[in-house]
């Protein structure tokens, strides 16, 4: 099905709408690059604001990744950023980011039309919002979903709600119980596999205890910064394509299969996202 997708199905997505992070090379000396989707209005968009003013800045080059916990996330920025004496500066004016900002209003009609059930609750539904997995509640707002693969924002205990700096990434099952609780500012759309396959932690909530365990960050940019950098679409959501692909998801046909499912987890219908020939 999207392998027949038209032209006009697809959506381009800006080199200015990517982040590209290039860590150290592997142990065969083998380049790492993992490029991320940035949400558009209007999700996030503080936050974002500050990512793109980090990224200017070249601020997380030469920081690491500090975190990897098994079925859960790969966190990267400052390891030493509680401690004041030797934490990295910041770039001036980052946006301090209000709680209310989680969730956003919901447009009308929101998962009444889709032809697959990607919600099991009767109080909220999940839909695909141009492009992107968002859960709804009764009261009208929408926030985004942590499925596999999307980006979050770290940040201490409430009321702060992270500046941006220290980023993480889902590598398990989705952890929707941090919706509307963690802000999510992207999706990695190419190079998931130099995150989700690093070493696992051993210090508490998969923090690495010493320095050598730690991946370094060569750079990142964002995607207009990078010279030769591939364009990428994703399939559009409002399209016939993909009411047909969300469908064959939730009801799988091939010969494997005995029984449709009849009805698909938000998370396990990813929107596809592909390379511009």
């Amino acid at each position: 099905i999207v392998a027949a997708a038209p032209k006009a199905d697809w959506t381009a997505i800006p080199a200015s709408d990517l982040l590209v992070m290039d860590l150290a090379p592997d142990a065969k000396g083998t380049a790492r690059r993992v490029v991320i989707q940035l949400m558009p209005p209007p999700f996030s968009q503080g936050w974002i604001g500050n990512i793109r003013k980090l990224a200017a800045a070249h601020w997380w080059d030469g920081l690491s990744i500090n975190r990897v916990q098994d079925n859960y996330v790969v966190q990267w920025g400052d390891a030493d950023g509680e401690d004041q004496a030797r934490a990295k500066a910041l770039p001036p004016g980052l946006a301090t980011v209000s709680q209310d900002r989680y969730a956003v209003p919901a447009p009308k009609g929101l998962g009444q039309s889709r032809v697959v059930n990607f919600s099991g609750y009767s109080d909220a539904f999940d839909d695909v919002v141009d492009g992107w997995p968002v859960g709804m509640d009764q009261d009208g707002t929408m926030a985004p979903a942590h499925c596999y693969g999307m980006v979050g924002v770290g940040r201490n205990m409430p009321p702060d709600t992270g500046s941006g700096a220290e980023l993480y990434v889902v590598i398990g099952h989705a952890p929707r119980h941090l919706d509307r609780n963690i802000a999510l500012v992207g999706r990695v759309i190419e190079g998931i596999e130099h995150l989700s396959s690093l070493p696992r932690g051993t210090g508490a909530l998969g923090f690495y205890e010493t320095p050598k365990e730690r991946t370094g960050i060569a750079s990142v940019r964002l995607g207009n910064e990078v010279a030769g950098l591939p364009s990428y679409e994703y399939l559009a959501t409002p399209s016939g394509t993909f009411t047909r692909y969300a469908e064959a998801r939730a009801n799988r046909r091939d010969a494997f299969f005995i029984q449709p499912a009849g009805g698909a987890d938000l998370c396990n219908v990813p929107v596809p996202v592909r390379r511009v020939k």
